[in-house]
């Protein structure tokens, strides 16, 4: 497996231990249907949080926020519409970012609740 995929990999579960600390629920971590994708999926006790994940190295020149495009943010939300009715959720929708940065040993985590909002006329399948 390449470096940055196991890079990637190491900062989702950074994440996942990051927002277990936090109190929320995973309800699936790396979901797929069809060409639909999302990180991580949890629950607080009032709402559902889709939480995407960017993990780059120190010293890499973006922040790993500014890698959620406006493209990803529509492929996203469309995922989360499909997330939600496969799975009959009543529970207002949240989406957040987590930001994570290697620095040896350890991993930097910026937790950007509210992130974006879903654009209008965003769904499409």
């Amino acid at each position: 497996m390449a470096e940055h995929n196991e890079l990637g990999k190491a900062g989702e579960s950074a994440a996942v231990a990051h927002l277990k600390r936090n109190g929320y629920e995973i309800l699936h971590t790396n979901w797929r249907q069809g060409h639909f994708e999302l990180d991580i999926v949890a629950k607080t006790a009032d709402e559902l949080v889709i939480i995407e994940v960017k993990t780059r190295s120190k010293g890499s020149v973006t922040c790993p926020e500014d890698a959620v495009t406006n493209s990803k943010i529509r492929n996203i939300v469309s995922a989360a519409d499909v997330y939600i009715k496969s799975f009959d959720i009543d529970l207002p929708a949240r989406f957040d970012i987590i930001s994570v940065i290697w620095k040896s040993p350890d991993f930097e985590i910026e937790h950007i609740e509210d992130a974006f909002y879903p654009p209008v006329n965003v769904l499409r399948r």
